[in-house]
């Protein structure tokens, strides 16, 4: 693997590590598929795993031999930018407390079909524009059975550097692609739809009905406005999670986690 040293911030192909943003990294690097950041060894080796193609590495040069050295012989022939500490914190604008960093490959997305094949209980995540509640959706969704995810087209891009870091790589275990926002798709693929929202025709989640559905997709919106009118209007379920105390609700990432424990199969 080829091993550059940097001693400045103007060497071509470190930029995607700090100079751009992140709808640079999707679009201008590639224009048909751009490039994400992962972050740290172990996240880093869930995306390989998982079959995502490495473009470089950034790392620290004790790490190139030490933590990483696996990550950089599995890399094969990419570079392996690396340099002083201080001058990789200037670049990326942090220090990287865990010494390594990898641009790949973003996949071309797939359709709605291809993903919800097979699948029993999909999560809809509709407007949430946080980076830490999606990367925590997506770790709940991989850990506790969810088979997919769709995202709207307003939600936030899973593939987003610190979407990724705390999922903890599981944005790499779970197929997810972008629907239109509409509910209409899944239901022509058999599922049912149950709308997480307060309303007063709400069901309890642990009503018996909702985990005896065979396809079920579970419609989680933001936290400040909740779900649009048009879209609960459109499920066939409105469900609420009974809350104690006089709270009222709970952050969309913890009330994620809380639907897809309930309703798994």
């Amino acid at each position: 693997m080829p091993i550059i040293e940097i001693t400045t911030l103007d060497v071509p192909g470190v930029e995607v590590f700090g100079m751009l943003t992140e709808a640079q990294l999707r679009s201008r690097v590639e224009s048909e598929r751009g490039v994400f950041i992962a972050e740290s060894p172990k996240v880093i080796r869930v995306a390989l795993d998982a079959g995502y193609e490495p473009v470089s590495l950034l790392c620290e040069r004790r790490h190139i031999m030490g933590d990483a050295a696996d990550i950089v012989e599995r890399c094969g022939d990419i570079p392996v930018y690396t340099g002083e500490r201080e001058l990789l914190s200037q670049l990326t604008g942090y220090t990287l407390t865990r010494g390594v960093l990898c641009a790949m490959r973003r996949p071309v997305l797939r359709s709605l079909e291809e993903v919800c094949r097979g699948a029993r209980r999909v999560a809809v995540i509709d407007g949430v524009s946080d980076t830490t509640n999606i990367g925590a959706i997506f770790r709940s969704a991989a850990a506790l059975g969810i088979d997919a995810v769709l995202l709207t087209p307003d939600a936030c891009d899973p593939l987003n550097r610190r979407a990724v870091r705390v999922s903890m790589g599981s944005v790499f275990l779970i197929p997810w692609t972008r629907t239109d926002g509409s509910l209409a798709g899944l239901k022509r693929l058999g599922f049912r739809t149950a709308a997480m929202a307060l309303k007063d025709r709400s069901l309890s989640l642990d009503d018996p009905v909702l985990k005896s559905e065979p396809r079920l997709a579970i419609v989680m919106g933001t936290e400040g406005d909740g779900l649009a009118d048009r879209t609960i209007a459109e499920a066939d379920y409105v469900v609420r999670i009974p809350m104690a105390h006089g709270v009222d609700s709970l952050n969309v990432a913890a009330a994620s986690a809380v639907a897809f424990w309930e309703l798994r199969v």
